[in-house]
């Protein structure tokens, strides 16, 4: 079987496969975003502005066909994949309507006289490797600033997701995108490596597990190329004795079961504090037990598969090994015995640091819940990991919320929201969740030469 095909995760069947790129293939494409470019660093902020305008169009125009895309390759609920369409639209005009004031020149007052302004410009050919989870709005939040920066792309897209990346790239050809501005690349990891070892590219952002970003960047680093990672994550999501209830029960159980919790920010570790507790317990687990799970291309179902087998089968091994070490059951979902990669709602508790599972990511519909009895223990368990990638605090003491937000350690805090996504808002973890951002001001200034003109008094 090709490393390229869509294999339906509601049903395991194989649907379509794809054509690796040859060697050939590759190097034919980095020419051609080598020459694209040469033009398009030169092309004014307004022509920027009006393509990344354009795409944005024809993602709202071709909405339906393209939710029903990823619904087929990776099982997203239809519901939840015309929602990632919208905030896919929303990155792209959001870039072409701030994008041209945030590149204007920085004037800077120099000492000695004479006039001095930072100039941001646009470095060249980016790979960007993209996942499967959220395979358009991965992709937006990286090209779209990029794009907008004067910077063309290759883009290296999760296996199993070769129609959408398709569908994406002959989007940007209708809407006008000159030859060689947005490549797809159906690369090898091994082929990737070659790319990003190119003297032509000048950097790699990688969305991914922790070990595919190691690997990345070390080849980066050993070629001297820029690097943004977006890791993995084991987010926790606090619930103290001053939150709204029923907010958190709702909040909490988005967070973890959105997209079958396939999410680098799910909400993978609750923190109830013990006041609370059998009264959240009470309201969550009743809520999870009403989960609506069945065929993803209905619009009312909330739950659909897993994005493979092997995903599945990876999620029930370490379940069935935190089990086997005294972890307890509290919602008992698990495999279920039809063709497909389906994963019912699970309820775990009783997790200690002795178990495997206690430092691993869940990336499944796995709810892992922790009882503790004061808001320092809340933040000692919240801060041990390996990753910090988000949080979210619940607590209608908001002063007292933003106290313990700045005492964890991660990239992002929500507060009285469930973990999620804006144009607006920058994006990106710390420790073993990566480095960088993208979306925001910030997503603009990753990729792009700050050069300094200076013209002397």
């Amino acid at each position: 079987m090709s490393q390229y095909a869509v294999t339906n995760p509601a049903t395991g069947k194989v649907e379509k496969e794809y054509p690796s790129a040859s060697d050939s293939d590759i190097q034919a494409a980095i020419d051609a975003a080598d020459q694209a470019f040469s033009g398009w660093r030169r092309s004014s902020l307004d022509e920027r502005a009006r393509l990344l305008t354009q795409v944005a169009e024809l993602y709202e125009a071709r909405r339906d066909e393209l939710a029903a895309i990823i619904t087929r390759e990776m099982g997203k609920p239809l519901a939840q994949a015309r929602g990632e369409l919208d905030i896919v639209a929303s990155i792209y005009r959001y870039y072409a309507e701030k994008g041209p004031a945030w590149l204007a020149d920085e004037p800077i007052e120099v000492a000695a006289g004479g006039e001095a302004v930072i100039r941001k410009e646009g470095l060249g050919v980016l790979l960007g490797i993209m996942p499967w989870n959220f395979p358009y709005y991965q992709v937006a939040r990286f090209a779209a600033p990029n794009l907008m920066n004067g910077n063309t792309i290759l883009l290296k897209h999760a296996p199993q997701c070769p129609e959408s990346a398709l569908a994406m790239e002959r989007l940007f050809r209708d809407a006008g995108a000159a030859e060689g501005l947005y490549v797809n690349v159906f690369a090898s990891n091994e082929q990737a490596a070659d790319i990003i070892a190119d003297p032509r590219v000048q950097g790699v952002s990688l969305t991914g597990s922790e070990r595919a970003g190691s690997a990345v960047a070390e080849v980066a680093g050993r070629h001297l190329k820029k690097v943004v990672l977006e890791l993995g994550g084991s987010d926790p999501f606090l619930v103290l004795e001053s939150a709204d209830l029923d907010l958190a029960v709702k909040q909490a159980l988005s967070g973890r079961f959105a997209n079958a919790g396939q999410a680098c920010n799910a909400a993978k570790r609750i923190i109830v504090s013990e006041g609370i507790y059998d009264n959240f317990m009470a309201k969550f687990l009743a809520a999870v037990e009403n989960i609506r799970m069945g065929d993803p291309g209905d619009a009312e179902t909330f739950l659909g598969p897993m994005s493979s087998e092997g995903a599945a089968e990876t999620l029930a091994r370490q379940v069935d090994e935190a089990v086997a070490q005294g972890a307890q059951v509290l919602v008992r979902g698990g495999r279920l015995d039809q063709p497909g990669a389906w994963y019912a709602p699970t309820v775990l508790t009783g997790i200690t640091p002795a178990m495997r599972t206690y430092g691993e990511e869940l990336f499944g519909p796995v709810a892992v819940i922790y009882k503790v009895t004061s808001e320092d223990e809340a933040v000692a368990l919240a801060n041990d990991s390996a990753y910090g990638l988000g949080a979210v605090i619940q607590s209608t003491d908001a002063e007292r919320a933003r106290e313990l937000a700045a005492r964890l350690e991660s990239g992002m805090v929500h507060i009285n929201e469930a973990p999620g996504s804006a144009a607006e808002l920058p994006f990106g973890g710390v420790k073993r969740s990566g480095f960088g951002r993208e979306l925001g001001k910030d997503g603009m200034e990753e990729f792009v030469n700050r050069k300094l003109v200076l013209l002397g008094g």
